[in-house]
């Protein structure tokens, strides 16, 4: 049960890693005032959306036992929530209706990125304030990855680390979560990120962080923060940025200052509709930051269709094979390599007898 109006497609990941059968939403999953992504991608997993508007979050008690019949929520035979279920069709046409209004949505968007470029602009043209890391960037392949990152995008990457052996940054869980085929060179994290770090209630673990050769907090104001405080008394020293660039951009932007050839960007959805479908603070930060990284960015999800792979010196070693065997056999059917054959048999004949 949530109360957020709009449903984010970040949102609607993080609840479909709990695997829910129903959500229930105390406020509308499309309100028509922005294309958001959520709810469609909750109905096509199969979940079941139910709203039901006015009603106080607090009116359900956490870790009661319910059942969910016709929109109405029941505690035993008493309703305890009223709502409705929303069907994809339903959710296909507020969000095509909102998205007939794109128009303004992009007149506000436009404002608030300029707005943005004025307020960060020291951080975003300049790289003034990013700070500097002991792992090597400049002139090497950088892959970010973010935590709402598609296993299936990492491992699409495994051939093209494999050969190239690039630097990677993870940003927040990503250091946990992507662990399985990247070991991190940098992470970054966000304070909230911090929170809870010494009861393993974080959202990145103690290893993690211990076991990167930099830890990168990104803060909001100025001044020592409680997250490094945590890290310090793990023995970690962090690296601190402050600024209002979120995390991820933050990564792009540490390994694009630094000189990297290539950002590989893993799971930030860079889309006309993922765009609009965040809050207006990120919309404008991961617009001007992909604008400012400009050409050397390259999305995960066309690395496998672009990179094929180094050449290895056994493909090498096979075709000079393969060639002598052709040429053997071409040698075999002549005369004279009837007579290579029938000498050579005669020794092995010969040795083999000996032995």
């Amino acid at each position: 049960m949530i109360h957020q109006i709009d449903l984010d497609a970040s949102t609607a990941r993080d609840l479909l890693r709990r695997q829910p059968q129903a959500v229930v939403n105390t406020a509308p999953f499309v309100s028509g005032r922005v294309t958001n992504l959520g709810p469609g991608m909750l109905a096509e997993a199969g979940v079941v959306l139910v709203e039901a508007t006015g009603v106080e979050p607090e009116a359900v008690r956490d870790g009661a036992r319910l059942r969910l019949v016709d929109g109405t929520l029941y505690d035993g035979e008493e309703p305890v929530v009223r709502g409705t279920v929303v069907t994809a069709a339903e959710i296909s046409q507020r969000v095509d209706a909102a998205r007939a209004g794109m128009g303004a949505q992009l007149d506000s968007f436009t404002s608030n990125a300029a707005e943005y470029l004025r307020r960060d602009e020291e951080v975003l043209l300049h790289g003034r304030g990013v700070p500097s890391v002991r792992s090597r960037l400049e002139n090497r392949p950088v892959v970010v990855v973010g935590p709402e990152a598609d296993p299936t995008e990492l491992r699409g990457l495994r051939r093209y680390v494999r050969d190239q052996r690039p630097a990677v940054i993870a940003v927040d869980s990503a250091a946990d979560s992507a662990r399985r085929w990247l070991r991190p060179d940098v992470i970054v994290v966000g304070e909230e990120a911090l929170a809870g770090l010494r009861d393993g209630q974080a959202a990145v673990s103690t290893r993690a962080v211990r076991r990167a050769r930099d830890v990168v907090v990104h803060t909001r104001r100025p001044g020592e923060s409680a997250g490094e405080k945590r890290l310090a008394a793990l023995g970690v020293e962090p690296i601190r940025f402050t600024g209002t660039v979120n995390s991820f951009d933050v990564a792009m932007l540490l390994a694009h200052h630094a000189g990297s050839s290539l950002v590989v960007s893993v799971g930030s959805r860079s889309g006309l509709d993922d765009l609009l479908d965040g809050s207006r603070a990120e919309q404008a930060s991961t617009f001007l930051t992909r604008l400012r990284v400009g050409p050397s960015l390259v999305d995960a999800a066309a690395v496998p269709q672009l990179y094929s792979g180094r050449m290895r010196w056994w493909y090498i070693l096979l075709v000079l094979l393969a060639g002598l065997v052709a040429l053997a056999v071409a040698i075999g059917t002549t005369p004279v390599g009837q007579d290579w054959w029938d000498q050579l048999r005669s020794h092995l004949h010969f040795l083999i007898m000996k032995g």
